[in-house]
């Protein structure tokens, strides 16, 4: 093979290259939907499976939680889910142990799942999580009425 055929080679690569389209990364889309009972779970299912891309559907009926997976747009996930007439909304919770500070206020919801918080914006304050004064000066060695430990 002499100088052209290797220069052939190249741009037969290089254009073939060009051809091929980027796959779509595998994602999870994970929704909060109302439902009451097993008939709406394997009915959100249902649904959900169609949606184009769609490798798996998982339905947790306590946690009133649907996650798909595969090759599938967030948005397509959701309006596929709203087809259903029941309230859905993208999952607001993410795990405990992700969130910087999950004691900035609202970032704390009774209604989360176990060790979940819901999402807190990056624009929390700091401040709203630091210790009243009068805790720390309870323990200060210039407070004449302070508590100590022997």
């Amino acid at each position: 093979m002499g100088v052209e055929g290797t220069l052939e080679y190249i741009s037969d690569l290089l254009s073939n290259m060009k051809k091929k389209k980027k796959k779509k990364q595998t994602q999870t889309v994970a929704l909060k939907i109302r439902m009451d009972c097993e008939g709406c779970a394997r009915k959100v299912k249902k649904v959900l499976s169609g949606v184009k891309g769609a490798k798996s559907v998982d339905v947790d009926l306590k946690q009133q939680k649907a996650t798909v997976t595969g090759n599938v747009e967030p948005k397509k996930v959701l309006a596929a889910a709203q087809t259903t007439k029941k309230k859905v909304e993208l999952w607001p919770y993410v795990p405990y142990n992700l969130v910087a500070n999950p004691y900035v206020a609202q970032a704390y919801d009774k209604k989360a799942p176990p060790n979940h918080v819901r999402k807190v914006p990056d624009t929390a304050n700091i401040t709203e999580t630091t210790v009243d004064d009068r805790y720390s000066n309870m323990f200060s060695d210039e407070n004449p009425n302070a508590c100590s430990i022997m």
